[in-house]
């Protein structure tokens, strides 16, 4: 029904969200909520406006005549009219006063001062609910004033009452918001990109494309400008109202207004239904989704599937785990931050295969090649030749030849193919991030991103409740809350006194692991079992791994909860400055929870032994040393329990906890569904039955930590991006099925990039190149085995006796101990001999030359690589030129033009 009101009324109800002086006050509480008629929910005062007011600025507000309209529930997302479109939906629950009044009842034969002690509760929580209620009265009498068009349902039962408030955003709220927000508007329709290079490669080849699909209803592509008002006949399809703006852009604007609507001062920031979330008025705040998302028992067209069916037909289904991601369609329902994310990984994934295939042939060559390892050979021939020293104080001497398995297998991990492979990781690293920058500005073109920037940012709803002052902003000229900034200054240096602490706390499990792995080391020694006592450093490793891992993601969640709990502290203004700084937190933490073990292990692990006679100790246990077969293969061994066991552990959190908290959520709405079971739920009782978004922030930090595993150790775990690859193809379906099955819909965010995550990936790239060549340079056995093979024999015939030196006099001549050998280059004295100085030189002068090359060819990358493609240039010149001809008012320019395009 058409409403008209009078322009005096509707300048003010624009001072409401625009005007920042504006104080007025809400009206009475039976104004404030309007009538309520079989579900319909009419603003009184637009009712008495349209009666009064015959100007010609109309304003749409819902009606609902029971007498001349059907009460049949409308198909889709409509309010009972069948034709107003639901935007938004507010949810709230307001628990039985009857099961209130008989708990109170019951409480009355207990002792006098608890029962006065329980009164005092249950008055400060009618209190509670009182101001709760009274903060929605006013923050709905705001909506009505927007011009927002409110329906509301309620679900009861015996103990709590669910309302439901239904808002829609009618043409002329759409078209003021879409210009203010400053929305893309259609010019042209033009041929869909293909952004998919496999595909273009397939077709020249004339290869089947099976990773092609057919997904129905795909978005149609145009050139796009900024909406004007005053432009509005230009616009492509503006005639029709109902389809003008996409569900996603409805859900923008409705939230935007939902964001800017007071509920009582602004002076005092109280502002925004966020905050209104966090004080507990609303429970809910949530756009639909677009009805079910499982396919109907009968035969349907695809094209007549919802968008909702159609990405979990043709995205979320495992069997689709080969299939291109239907990216387009996604950006359509989620918006473009969800959209980019799966983007972002799936290209991550697809450039993951070429590394998977390198590192899997590097690590078959190693098998291919093991036979000819002169080195292993000698070992395992060497029978006693090689007494070594004993490796605890209660262990006797062995012969080198007991450990011919082990050096066998560490060959896999350290042959010439792995440096090799470290190279191509580190070219691959910053190869992918450049076409990935390339494929975003793409994306971000497409999407109508390119030159979107965040508005200046509102602050924080956490961070305007607690602010204590209330200043000037220097950009929008308002009085917001203000946190003097030496006071949050203080603060973060005092929350990094607590991250250093937690740091800390990580290293004395790091001591504890490698405590553990020397007292299990013993044990297995003194069992006396030969078999357990070649594999007793194996046997040590792997169990100390395997309680590393767990330390480490215990850790991880107290210290996210820590950080999360620190970063509120500090006060950051925006939402934008509070997730940085949480990223920062969490991000350097989990960088030393996960990666100090491999670490130690790569590089400090064997350093601080000593030699016979003169051993190091820690705690007075002698300092761990490498096995025969090498720290690689013990760093090989970390990184595969630590990495493989963190995914599977992540996607089975991932699969049950959503279901875990589903099922949660249910159970706490099951009172209420058994009370409707009259008539078949809603849209809006199934989506609040669902689990709120939690966001992105736990999906890209799993991603980036995976992408530091597979870049900076590449070198001793060549099968890395194999099994990172494995993953991914489980996590871009379980991050699917998450969102269009399991999750609320969220509200749909612009966003042009990946934002805070791009800057780690690329320093964890250039990280990546300087451990490698460390790596290389001094665990590896690249380097001793390349200065013998020059020095002494090429086919390193001899090898073995060369890295073993003597036990000093000393070690034997006083004690029952024989003459026996160790890993080292030293002379009798335990002195460094030559050969270990000429190592150090060339170790030394193998870093600097492989990290000038690979940083030289990675800048050349960088540079012969462009950030933005040169046909995208063309394409963006192209779209800027026909919006100036079609919103000049030169009709012939703008038809020239059309002339030009076809």
């Amino acid at each position: 029904m058409l409403r008209k009101r009078g322009s005096q009324e509707q300048l003010v109800d624009r001072e409401v969200l625009l005007d920042l002086d504006y104080t007025g006050e809400p009206q009475s509480a039976t104004d404030s909520y309007g009538s309520l008629q079989n579900g319909s929910f009419i603003p009184p005062r637009f009712l008495t406006a349209a009666n009064g007011d015959d100007d010609d600025d109309p304003i749409y507000t819902h009606s609902y005549n029971p007498q001349t309209e059907p009460i049949t529930p409308p198909k889709g997302n409509y309010f009972k009219d069948g034709k107003t479109k639901i935007d938004f939906v507010l949810v709230w629950e307001v628990k039985s006063r009857r099961k209130r009044r008989s708990r109170g009842k019951s409480q009355g034969g207990a002792e006098e001062g608890a029962a006065e002690e329980a009164a005092q509760e249950e008055s400060r929580s009618e209190k509670k609910r009182a101001m709760q209620a009274r903060l929605r009265e006013r923050f709905i009498h705001h909506l009505q004033n927007a011009g927002l068009l409110l329906e509301k349902e309620e679900s009861s039962s015996a103990k709590k009452t669910i309302h439901y408030l239904k808002l829609s955003a009618p043409w002329d709220v759409l078209i003021y918001y879409a210009e203010e927000l400053c929305l893309r508007a259609p010019l042209q329709a033009q041929p869909y990109p293909e952004f998919n290079t496999s595909a273009r490669v397939l077709e020249k080849l004339y290869v089947p494309n099976v990773m092609a699909d057919s997904v129905p209803n795909r978005p149609v592509d145009y050139y796009t400008c900024a909406f004007r008002k005053s432009k509005m006949d230009k616009f492509l399809g503006s005639e029709n109202q109902e389809t003008y703006f996409t569900n996603t852009q409805r859900h923008r604007i409705v939230y935007e207004i939902l964001a800017r609507a007071p509920y009582g001062k602004r002076k005092r920031a109280e502002v925004g239904v966020a905050r209104l979330l966090n004080e507990g008025a609303f429970t809910a705040a949530f756009p639909l989704h677009e009805g079910p998302f499982e396919l109907p028992d009968y035969e349907i067209q695809p094209e007549q599937l919802n968008q909702r069916q159609v990405l979990y037909h043709y995205w979320a289904r495992w069997s689709k785990w080969y299939k291109y991601q239907p990216l387009d369609h996604i950006r359509e329902y989620f918006g473009e931050k969800i959209a980019l994310y799966f983007a972002w990984l799936g290209f991550y994934t697809a450039w993951l295969l070429p590394a998977a295939l390198v590192g899997t042939f590097v690590f078959v060559s190693g098998i291919m090649t093991m036979s000819s390892n002169t080195p292993a050979k000698e070992i395992c021939d060497s029978g006693g030749r090689y007494l070594m020293c004993p490796l605890c104080e209660m262990c006797k001497p062995w012969n080198i030849s007991d450990i011919c398995p082990m050096a066998k297998v560490g060959y896999l991990f350290d042959h010439p193919g792995t440096v090799f492979f470290s190279i191509f990781m580190s070219l691959w690293s910053v190869t992918f991030l450049e076409y990935w920058k390339r494929k975003n500005a793409t994306l971000a073109h497409h999407w109508d991103c390119m030159d979107f920037h965040e508005e200046e940012e509102r602050p924080r709803p956490e961070f305007a409740a607690m602010a204590p002052s209330m200043e000037h902003n220097p950009v929008t000229g308002v009085k917001e809350p203000y946190f003097p900034e030496k006071a949050r200054i203080s603060r973060m240096l005092t929350g990094s006194m607590v991250i250093v602490i937690m740091l800390c706390v990580v290293m004395i499990f790091l001591v504890t692991v490698i405590i553990y792995r020397s007292i299990v080391s013993v044990m297995m020694y003194e069992t006396g079992s030969s078999v357990l006592r070649t594999q007793a450093g194996n046997i040590a490793n792997i169990s100390s791994s395997m309680v590393n891992l767990a330390l480490i993601l215990l850790m991880g969640q107290v210290y996210t909860a820590l950080a999360e709990q620190l970063t509120k502290w500090e006060m950051h203004r925006t939402q934008t400055q509070y997730e940085d700084a949480f990223t920062f937190k969490v991000f350097i933490f989990q960088f030393v929870n996960f990666y100090s073990s491999p670490f130690y292990v790569a590089f400090f692990k064997g350093r601080f032994v000593g030699y016979p006679g003169h051993y190091g100790t820690l705690f007075g246990m002698r300092n761990e040393d490498c096995g025969m077969g090498g720290c690689l293969i013990e760093l090989a061994e970390q990184l595969f329990i630590i990495m493989v066991g963190k995914q599977l552990i992540n996607n089975m959190q991932e699969f049950v906890i959503p279901k875990v908290k589903a099922w949660r959520q249910k159970r706490a709405l099951a009172s209420v569904r058994k009370a409707q079971v009259s008539h078949e739920p809603q849209r809006w009782e199934q989506d609040y039955e669902l689990i709120e978004c939690e966001g992105l922030f736990e999906e890209y930090l799993e991603i980036v930590l995976q992408f530091g595993f597979i870049t900076i150790f590449v070198a001793a775990f060549p099968l890395a991006p194999l099994f990172a690859l494995l993953n991914n193809w489980a996590e871009v379906r379980l991050d699917a099925h998450k969102f269009v099955c399991e999750y609320r819909r969220p509200v749909a965010e612009r966003a042009q990039k990946i934002g805070v995550w791009f800057t780690i990936l690329e320093a964890l790239s250039h990280l990546s190149v300087i451990v490698n060549a460390f790596l290389i340079a001094f665990t590896s056995e690249f380097l001793p085995r390349l200065l013998y093979q020059y020095k002494f024999d090429n086919e390193l015939h001899g090898y073995v006796n060369f890295t073993l030196a003597y036990s000093p006099p000393s070690y034997y001549s006083n004690s029952s101990h024989s003459i026996c050998r160790y890993k080292a280059f030293r002379d009798e004295n335990g002195s460094y001999t030559l050969v270990y100085w000429e190592l150090l030189a060339v170790r030394l002068g193998f870093i600097i030359a492989f990290e000038h090359a690979v940083f030289f060819v990675l800048r050349a990358i960088d540079w012969m690589v462009p950030d933005v493609p040169e046909s995208l240039e063309l394409k963006i010149k192209r779209e800027r030129y026909l919006a100036k001809q079609a919103l000049a008012d030169n009709q012939e320019a703008l038809l020239q033009a059309t002339l030009l395009t076809k």
